[in-house]
């Protein structure tokens, strides 16, 4: 059976960091849990919890929960109120569409004095006759039921007629009870036939056959698998139909036979597809002569430069923006390069021997592209270079002949012929006044002053 599970619970906190001790609601719905446990010791704060749509067939390991105010287990296969008493804070329960025929049950709920909402619709126990009395009567606290609300005349009623309902829901449960026990025979009578009818089929399948008979039969197989593989598909469907075409009663343990049954159905195609994809022959990338062939199995647009300035062959490959960069694997091989997006091969046979040490790959940041830069094996001289050696080659004459000729050739040092900034002076020279003792004072100073001593001041000027 499956349980509650801590990677379960931890999934479902997403909104509260992953964190469990803190966890004040969780939704645990459509998990397929057939057990309830461990949540009153993980999730101690917890207030709301929804659990509808499971296999649960019993309410326990929550009567620890003291702040829980909303129990959600609609849609399981509980069959009474039980192990409620210790959630203090319970004001609404929701039990709609299970199998509570055991009315009698909900008098345990007394002890939740703060429980005004309880839900009961599609459980047999809302067929019984006097079912609404018996819990306005039974459940004072109560202020709606069935999404009804009670009124105050409608439990002075209940309640001057509570002892011949009561009486009248003993009645109907025990009638209740022997049809349970029957639909438990019965399920377990079904359970047994589909049990012995597959361990026939089975003994049937691998029983004792002679050693030409299962020859034969090998042969067989190997001419025919796929002859085999569609009788066995429509073998599957003859299975299917019976199954939901047969009538069964609508019960706990139908429930759980026809969970069972889809499961199983879902495990054996997730074999066959697995089978499917061990038996799937790898990608020819090499020919059994050594010839490397072009594949794009993941289908992504690329392009090839060939950049001449740098020397160099780049590859830009139209890798999904999104994707990890820890799911690509780049390999650059002198004559081809492989790259493996998500274990699927992008190979290209390059037009010219590269460097694989040289090479390096990397990610746009905008597009995600994987671009990779590969130098080339053969070393290429650009004409640049060569002009610029045959200039100084050209110098060198030059000098050579200005040499022989006795004819010193000077360096250019007129100002205006160049426009870069005189440096030295970047910064004003400051005058040293009041700086160290007296005896070191700059004389220039006191000179400045005895020049300006004639000075006259021409207001025309």
């Amino acid at each position: 059976f499956l349980s509650v599970t801590e990677d379960l619970v931890r999934r479902r906190a997403e909104h509260n960091n992953c964190e469990i001790f803190s966890l004040e609601e969780i939704s645990l719905h459509q998990q397929e849990i057939e057990k309830l446990e461990y949540l009153d010791k993980w999730c101690r704060d917890l207030k709301i919890l929804y659990l509808q749509n499971n296999l649960i067939p019993k309410i326990e390991n929550v009567g620890k929960l003291k702040k829980l105010e909303y129990l959600n287990v609609a849609l399981n296969n509980i069959e009474r109120i039980e192990n409620l008493e210790g959630c203090e804070e319970l004001k609404k329960l929701d039990l709609t569409a299970n199998f509570i025929g055991e009315l009698s049950s909900i008098e345990t709920l007394k002890y939740n004095i703060h429980l005004k909402e309880l839900f009961l619709v599609g459980n047999p126990c809302t067929e019984f006759e006097g079912y609404r009395q018996f819990v306005v009567a039974t459940l004072h606290q109560l202020k709606c039921l069935d999404s009804k609300e009670i009124e105050r005349s409608e439990r002075i009623q209940a309640l001057q007629n509570y002892p011949e309902v009561k009486q009248k829901i003993r009645e109907q449960e025990q009638a209740y009870f022997l049809k349970r026990a029957r639909e438990k025979e019965e399920a377990q009578r079904r359970m047994q036939e589909r049990k012995d009818k597959k361990q026939n089929q089975m003994e049937s399948e691998h029983g004792s056959e002679s050693p030409e008979s299962l020859q034969d039969r090998e042969n067989h197989q190997a001419e025919g698998d796929g002859e085999q593989e569609m009788w066995r598909t429509v073998e599957d469907d003859e299975e299917d139909r019976r199954f939901w075409e047969e009538l069964t009663p609508y019960t706990p343990e139908s429930r759980l036979e026809t969970h069972r049954y889809i499961e199983e159905k879902r495990r054996a195609k997730d074999n066959i597809r697995e089978s499917k994809k061990r038996e799937k022959s790898p990608w020819t990338l090499v020919t059994a002569e050594g010839k490397v062939l072009n594949v794009n199995v993941p289908k992504l647009h690329f392009s090839l430069k060939d950049d001449e300035e740098n020397n160099q062959i780049i590859l830009d490959l139209a890798v999904y923006r999104h994707l990890d960069t820890s799911l690509l694997d780049v390999d650059v091989q002198p004559t081809y390069i492989r790259v493996l997006v998500k274990g699927k091969p992008f190979q290209f046979v390059l037009p010219e021997e590269v460097k694989p040490d040289s090479s390096s790959a990397k990610r746009s940041q905008t597009t995600g592209h994987l671009v990779v830069s590969m130098p080339k094996a053969k070393e290429v001289i650009l004409a640049k270079q060569k002009v610029s050696t045959s200039v100084k080659h050209s110098d060198c004459n030059m000098l050579k002949k200005n040499a022989k000729s006795g004819q010193v050739e000077k360096l250019e040092v007129d100002p205006s012929k160049y426009s870069f900034p005189d440096v030295t002076k970047i910064i004003q020279e400051k005058e040293r006044i009041g700086q160290g003792p007296i005896s070191l004072q700059p004389e220039r100073i006191t000179e400045t002053k005895k020049s300006y001593v004639d000075f006259e001041n021409n207001e025309d000027v």
